[in-house]
């Protein structure tokens, strides 16, 4: 259906022209962005050697999660499929709050991408990092910074299919180029008993720490853009589960790759301090820095250079899927309906604009990479376990509805993934947990108060019976998360303990979440409702 008077501006259908590689292409480039950069750095400092078990367990549970959503973006081919996919299971008071939490999981990730760039950009322009502070911007760094995400936001203006072209070509460079050093390190390495040094530094807890804080998590999140595209694939029940999936393996096979070649081009001189205080010339550009102390000084500039192009990319493609997830938002009236105003591209330049003005104001909260990386990935694997639930719910109430991709053992694999995301919630620690919740509780406050008090819109049809549910899932997760161990926790809990009561109370969230869903019947009404979205 073509976007009425409604939305303003030019109106029009957004445009089908986005293909397998397109789509493929669009997910990997999202996944292989900062996280290249910094994560096998970040990860051998908590984990050492063990850190490449980390990538491996990083990619199985990501591909858990990314399983459920390859059966649901089949079901909800739709630009923005996250938000309509709440709405199917919860009705509209969840499409609401799911909505914005996308939002805020979105807009934060060109931001964290801007600050990769001038985090290596600095090695040779040290104007952008404040000397000594683990990575904080100055004054220049920020401005410059908001001029990139206004780049990315400019470029994403564009038409899918000229956008996805560019993007395409930036995605064989970006995988060309971890490649490459992972066969150049290797190569010129001399140190390969590194794994015997320290072997008292590192713990097997540290394997699952180092998920959400070294940013292995962060660095696979990016298979929702080939969902988030849905409205604009030419085949989306074929190309979808097969960008989702693929675009996961290829980035898992690089990542594990990229940690291992890391590990043989470290000396012991590195690890003189242990691996927690892991050290060498360079290191805030590691991968450039390593190249450089082998003397491999061609791969040194090669790596600067790649440092504007993978973050680029993502950045580049996360703004694309934000600002879908904006227009699905104004389209589903979760949110005001000029969200869904198209330009003469086709291409939501509203949503595009708050895109850019609202990720610049992250960098003020969170001005170093990795500060920035623990919120994304708690955020966004919270918004990810809504996706486990909502199959569950249409497999109880529409078991016969055609499903172009159906996944095998899914009455096993979503509950498992339902487990898996909370975990990387609690790992990622209190402190940043903290953060979190208390900004969802604001949002919701202000959401609440402009529904009944300003919009006066009656009370029943805020869907408060259908989202209870949510607050003994947030509620008992912040209160594992400050009796755990972890970033900030007061210990009362072990590692383990505190992993297996994350897992029971999971199941116990489940089984409210799948008690207080929509029934049969009004599935069936919101999935038709839907099919008048573009």
């Amino acid at each position: 259906m073509a976007i009425s008077s409604e939305t303003g501006g030019v109106g029009g259908a957004l445009r089908r022209d986005a293909r397998i590689f397109g789509l493929l292409f669009a997910s990997t480039t999202s996944m292989i962005g900062s996280g290249w950069l910094f994560g096998a750095y970040h990860a051998a400092r908590i984990a050492g050697p063990f850190s490449i078990a980390s990538w491996g367990i990083g990619a199985v549970i990501i591909l858990l999660i990314a399983l459920c959503f390859a059966e649901l973006a089949t079901l909800f081919p739709r630009s923005g499929a996250l938000v309509h996919m709440s709405h199917a299971s919860h009705g509209e008071g969840l499409g609401r709050v799911w909505g914005w939490m996308l939002f805020l999981s979105y807009v934060p990730v060109p931001a964290v991408e801007a600050e990769a760039v001038v985090t290596y950009a600095n090695n040779y322009l040290p104007y952008f990092i404040r000397p000594g502070s683990n990575g904080l911007l100055t004054a220049t760094g920020f401005v410059v910074c908001a001029a990139l995400l206004g780049v990315f936001a400019a470029l994403n203006l564009l038409a899918v299919r000229r956008l996805l072209a560019v993007n395409s070509t930036v995605t064989l460079w970006k995988i060309a180029v971890p490649v490459l050093t992972v066969i150049v390190l290797i190569v010129a390495s001399s140190h390969w008993d590194v794994w015997a040094v320290d072997p008292h530094g590192y713990q097997t807890s540290g394997i699952f720490t180092a998920l959400p804080a070294a940013g292995i998590v962060f660095s696979f999140l990016g298979f929702r853009t080939a969902i988030d595209l849905g409205g604009e694939s030419a085949n989306p029940g074929r190309n979808i589960p097969m960008a989702v999936i693929g675009a996961v393996l290829l980035s898992a096979v690089v990542y594990v790759l990229l940690q291992i070649a890391f590990l043989m081009a470290l000396s012991p001189g590195d690890l003189a301090s242990g691996w927690a205080h892991l050290n060498f010339t360079g290191a805030a550009g590691p991968f450039a820095g390593l190249a450089a102390t082998l003397g491999i000084g061609w791969m040194a500039t090669l790596l600067y250079v790649d440092a504007y192009i993978s973050p680029g990319g993502t950045g580049l493609m996360y703004v694309t899927g934000g600002s879908r997830i904006l227009f699905a938002v104004g389209e589903t009236n979760a949110g005001p309906s000029w969200l869904a105003r198209l330009n003469r591209a086709k291409a939501p330049w509203v949503a595009v604009l708050i895109m850019w003005v609202v990720g610049i104001l992250f960098l003020l909260p969170f001005p170093a990479w990795q500060l920035l990386v623990g919120y994304i990935t708690s955020i966004t694997v919270l918004t990810y376990g809504l996706g486990p639930i909502v199959l569950l719910v249409l497999r109880r109430n529409q078991p016969d509805l055609p499903r172009p991709f159906r996944l095998w053992g899914a009455n096993i694999i979503a509950p498992l993934a339902f487990v898996c995301s909370n975990w990387i919630i609690y790992w990622t620690g209190f402190t940043t947990n903290s953060f979190l919740f208390v900004l969802l509780i604001l949002g919701f406050a202000a959401y609440t108060f402009y529904y009944h008090a300003i919009a006066r819109k009656p009370a029943a049809e805020f869907g408060w019976r259908y989202i209870a549910w949510l607050l003994p899932w947030f509620g008992g997760m912040w209160l594992l998360s400050a009796l755990g161990n972890i970033g900030g926790g007061y210990g009362v809990l072990g590692f383990w303990p505190g992993v297996g009561l994350v897992a029971v109370w999971s199941f116990v969230v489940m089984g409210l979440a799948l008690r207080t869903a929509l029934p049969a019947i009004e599935t069936v009404e919101m999935m038709m409702r839907m099919e008048n979205t573009l």
